[in-house]
């Protein structure tokens, strides 16, 4: 999908950047694929304000996707292209020969009328899922299980992607966007092909009103506030923060480390963290 930029006849159309979705579907999504979803405001059972930036936004409905593509053999048919707001790619619904329908994550490259297949080996053809193990070395995944059966869990975002890059005793190891690299089990499934819409970044919503579209409020600055209502608050004249920002509650932020004793860092082989990409 290209870019559409808009001529600046009003002051929210000015510099205003949107992705082209004439190609997806325009109807409605498949009913019995959805549910309704309630908005929580950021508040919890008690009304109070437990996540900070969240109001508002457009009534949204939540499309069931098929995150775990154990529908192993059967042909599908891609009968269109989907918006969804619930995530940045777009999905799309397929179509099999028994007459069930599901969503699935959209790979960049995949059309209307293909077909895609899952199974434990299957063609290198985006939109077709297998197993992790099975998948040619250099090859270019999404929709990556971390956990046999559990459904896909890394690269869902638009844009996103993940490469095989060996196997070692069962194991198969892979690159992360971030540069990390870690173990995953070979009977995990994962799709071939990279997220569509990676334009997606390159957007430019153009006005604050767009942003509260999306559920979004603002957020006001801890420098500007008063030493009462925020640790960086206060002092005379315009301050920076402070050489260690904290959060309103004075946790360390802006790049301080927050993962501690996770049971997956064994499967880590290069942290995200130890050297930067080049390139």
């Amino acid at each position: 999908m290209a870019l559409k930029q808009y001529n600046p006849t009003t002051p929210a159309q000015r510099g205003l950047v949107l992705v082209d979705k004439s190609q997806l579907w325009k109807g409605k999504p498949v009913k019995a694929l959805t549910e309704g979803k309630t908005k929580t405001g950021g508040r919890n059972n008690k009304g109070h304000v437990t996540s900070r930036g969240i109001a508002g936004g457009h009534k949204q409905r939540y499309r069931f996707i098929d995150f775990k593509r154990r529908k192993w053999d059967a042909e599908g048919t891609v009968e269109r292209l989907e918006y969804d707001p619930n995530r940045t790619a777009f999905i799309a619904l397929v179509s099999y020969a028994d007459g069930e329908q599901t969503y699935i994550i959209a790979p960049q490259r995949l059309a209307v009328g293909d077909k895609v297949v899952a199974a434990k080996k299957t063609d290198v053809k985006p939109g077709n899922a297998m197993e992790l193990g099975q998948v040619p070395v250099g090859t270019i995944v999404h929709n990556v299980e971390m956990k046999p059966m559990k459904g896909g869990q890394i690269a869902r975002s638009a844009g996103t992607y993940v490469q095989v890059v060996g196997r070692d005793r069962g194991m198969v190891i892979v690159r992360l966007n971030s540069g990390e690299q870690r173990y995953i089990h070979g009977e995990c499934m994962a799709t071939v092909g990279a997220v569509s819409n990676p334009d997606n970044q390159n957007t430019n919503l153009g006005k604050a009103g767009r942003s509260r579209w999306l559920g979004k409020r603002p957020l006001t600055r801890g420098v500007a506030k008063n030493p009462v209502d925020h640790p960086h608050g206060g002092g005379e004249g315009r301050t920076s923060g402070g050489r260690h920002p904290v959060t309103p509650w004075g946790k360390p932020t802006k790049g301080a480390r927050t993962r501690h004793n996770k049971s997956t860092d064994k499967m880590i082989i290069r942290s995200r963290h130890s050297t930067k990409r080049k390139g």
